[in-house]
């Protein structure tokens, strides 16, 4: 009997989820007309549509964010993917020298890019971007304005004739074509570099590497210019001045004790920078620059930029790094991060919240923490350091 009362009330619960999407997708009718949608094209586009349940799963395990970062840097920067970056420079050649002309952004970059994000165009996602966006929109944790603009702006997209609606594929977070853009990304940045009149990141690489470089540009980058160098830190050093935050130039680091990893001199010295310890201060250490937080406006996680930075530099001939990654340590999972987070705050150190998420304030919160216990204050959050909040 109870194994029936549960069948049917699971029966029921489906037409139910069903309608409460419907009507969340038809109530966001004002924005897509505001974004300048039709009202035939948003009937026609939102017929029978249904929320992506694998796009609701995978919402909450980016790699960037889960994995540790020398099992990401790995895959992400695997001998498979430098080789295909390296052949992709040169099938490309003259038109990302076009590019870097035009856009004043380095093409083993937007090389890079091209190939944490797609794989060098071999897999674009197997999502739809508008039904995706509909799905963060109206029955995701995400759930919120911005993927209200995102599934306004894909179906605009469509309705332009830039792309097919079914050809629009993307990730499950809406990221579309050879480079992922998000919807209104792909609004404000794309490009037409091949002068069909469409911006088309999905067929056509020469405007995905264009609308990559304009991207780049339009966030800051600095031509002929790296990301940042891995640095040997001096027995004795404050790790407290490893905040991802404070800059200093790279003269002033020298005489702080700071040498490039390999050796070698600083070819601008005063170029400002900050020090990061991407996995505490028993991993490598990095001097990070302007270019560096331009990546990150792509992906808003140090994984990512060290990883597309790291590429860049192996694409063109660089080695691998010199320093080796505490591989016998295991990051905190999202639940063990708001542990801490949450022990941290009943001791007084505010971490803006309990979110699973380590950013800025949690990071000085664990610093400050550290530096009161006598600790080494490099705000990484270790399972030793949540083991000792436990035992407090």
């Amino acid at each position: 009997m109870a194994a029936v009362l549960v069948a049917a009330s699971m029966v029921a619960a489906a037409p139910a989820a069903a309608d409460a999407f419907t009507q969340c997708v038809q109530s966001k009718w004002p924005a897509a007309r505001s974004a300048g949608v039709t009202r035939a094209t948003f009937d026609r586009v939102t017929a029978g549509l249904r929320p992506d349940p694998k796009t609701v799963e995978l919402s909450g395990r980016q790699a960037e964010f889960v994995k540790p970062i020398w099992e990401y840097l790995a895959t992400a920067v695997s001998d498979k993917r430098v080789t295909g970056g390296r052949a992709a420079l040169d099938e490309h050649r003259a038109t990302l020298a076009n590019i870097a002309e035009r856009w004043k952004v380095d093409p083993e970059v937007v090389v890079a890019i091209w190939g944490m994000e797609t794989s060098y165009g071999t897999y674009m996602g197997d999502h739809n971007a508008v039904r995706a966006a509909a799905t963060l929109a109206c029955n995701g944790r995400r759930r919120g304005t911005f993927w209200t603009q995102q599934f306004a702006a894909a179906i605009k997209i469509a309705q332009d004739g830039h792309v097919p609606l079914e050809r629009m594929n993307s990730s499950w977070g809406a990221a579309m074509g050879h480079t992922q853009f998000i919807p209104t990304s792909w609004q404000a940045y794309a490009a037409d570099y091949d002068g069909d009149g469409k911006r088309d990141i999905w067929r056509s690489i020469p405007d995905a590497f264009a609308s990559t470089a304009n991207y780049l540009a339009k966030h800051g980058w600095r031509y002929q210019e790296t990301w940042g160098y891995e640095v040997v830190v001096p027995r004795g050093f404050d790790h407290g001045l490893a905040d991802g935050q404070r800059k200093r130039t790279l003269a002033e680091w020298s005489q702080l004790g700071l040498r490039r990893a390999g050796g070698g001199s600083w070819p601008r010295p005063n170029d400002p920078a900050y020090l990061l310890y991407p996995a505490g201060a028993n991993g490598p250490a990095f001097l990070m620059l302007r270019n560096f937080d331009v990546i990150k406006r792509y992906n808003n996680a140090d994984a990512y930029a060290l990883a597309v930075g790291h590429l860049a530099d192996r694409i063109v001939g660089g080695g691998a790094f010199e320093q080796a990654w505490p591989q016998n340590e295991r990051p905190l999972t999202r639940a063990q991060v708001r542990e801490v987070q949450s022990l941290l705050t009943r001791r007084g150190y505010s971490t803006g919240g309990v979110d699973g998420q380590v950013g800025p304030m949690t990071r000085a919160a664990i610093r400050a923490y550290q530096k009161a216990s006598g600790k080494v204050p490099d705000g990484y959050p270790s399972t030793q350091l949540l083991s000792d909040l436990q035992r407090r």
